[in-house]
């Protein structure tokens, strides 16, 4: 390992937690959670487990609650199944000697009438439909038409948050991540793309950040602020989401997060798993707004990675898909090994093949 690369694998205290070096394993959506329940099973846990050598494990999108799914077979936590289901997960983890936090994922309108309750229709700010694609039991399709949520719904999911929260804590996670990125609910309440609202909860960035900030707000009442993070994407075209101001609304944003003491902020530089240059955007400026950790992700490469710590452009790096078909990706990084190339079809759904059977280097 030369010197230059040292800062990677250096540790880091984010928040309370020493951190064994500065990789984060990104949110990766895999679809194989157990049939019929949604809950993590003994194929999930190893493959975290193979994988607990990051300093920072972020579980895949887990929803909150039945109508926060928007695929099929991903992973909730709100019965007692997932939770149960969870625990051997971060059993397999911390045995490891590792750190997992889990994303809290509500998708609104990035969902298909087949995964809502009672095949109702997705929720979200406004009722207009994302020119997307979910995927449902036969395969790929478009997402259904949502409906905008009244004031008394919005309510009821601040407080779905709130259980699964509580559930997160029931089953042993170092923290959480809350899931505002991508187009997902929380991202649609923020972007003037996809909130039409003329109540307190759209128009004016004020009220755009309202529904934000109330999840945020309830979470911090049952977790530390140390052990609470958020994702953001300011400028990411994901889901068929967009803002005509994208600084207008995510400076405000990340200041009020800062003043709540959120732990970190991890943030998908340009479009999530595409161009990082896809609009102008100042995250420098972003993480000075912020007095906690900036988690840097979408596209890193080794060097790009030691390059953005030596220059204090991050504290830490997520990486996703490498993690993917590199289950030993930190000592690949430490070597400057090659890296296995990713099995795309073998990305979303099935089993063990293209998903724990990837090789470790050798010796």
């Amino acid at each position: 390992m030369t010197q230059d690369a040292s800062i990677l694998f250096s540790p880091f205290r984010l928040g309370d937690i020493e951190l064994k070096n500065r990789i984060v394993m990104a949110p990766l959506t895999r679809n194989r959670a157990t049939h019929g329940t949604d809950a993590p099973n003994d194929l999930n846990a190893e493959y975290y487990h193979q994988r607990a050598s990051a300093g920072l494990l972020i579980s895949e999108a887990s929803q909150i609650s039945q109508q926060g799914q928007g695929y099929i077979w991903t992973p909730g936590i709100y019965s007692q199944a997932q939770v149960e289901g969870w625990k051997k997960v971060i059993e397999a983890v911390h045995k490891a000697g590792g750190r997992i936090f889990i994303q809290l994922w509500h998708v609104g309108r990035i969902s298909h009438v087949s995964l809502q309750p009672h095949g109702g229709a997705p929720v979200a700010p406004s009722a207009t439909r994302a020119n997307s694609k979910t995927f449902i039991a036969g395969g790929f399709a478009d997402v259904s038409e949502p409906h905008a949520l009244t004031a008394d719904e919005i309510k009821a999911i601040v407080r779905d948050y709130v259980a699964a929260a509580e559930n997160a804590k029931k089953a042993g996670f170092d923290g959480v991540e809350i899931h505002a990125a991508n187009g997902y609910l929380i991202d649609q309440f923020l972007k003037d793309k996809t909130n039409h609202r003329t109540d307190a909860y759209g128009g004016s960035v004020e009220n755009r950040l309202r529904f934000p900030l109330e999840v945020v707000d309830a979470i911090l009442g049952v977790w530390p602020r140390e052990r609470v993070g958020i994702r953001l994407s300011p400028v990411t075209p994901a889901n068929d989401i967009a803002d005509s101001d994208p600084a207008k609304v995510f400076f405000p944003f990340v200041e009020q997060l800062s003043a709540r003491g959120l732990v970190y902020i991890h943030v998908i530089e340009g479009a999530t798993g595409g161009p990082r240059d896809i609009a102008p955007f100042d995250y420098v400026g972003l993480r000075k707004s912020f007095s906690g950790a900036y988690i840097a992700n979408n596209g890193y490469t080794r060097d790009l990675a030691i390059e953005t710590l030596r220059e204090n452009r991050a504290d830490l790096i997520a990486f996703g898909k490498p993690f993917i078909s590199n289950p030993d990706l930190v000592e690949r990084l430490r070597r400057a090994a090659p890296l296995n190339p990713p099995q795309q079809e073998t990305f979303y759904g099935g089993g063990a093949h293209g998903y724990t059977d990837y090789p470790a280097l050798a010796g």
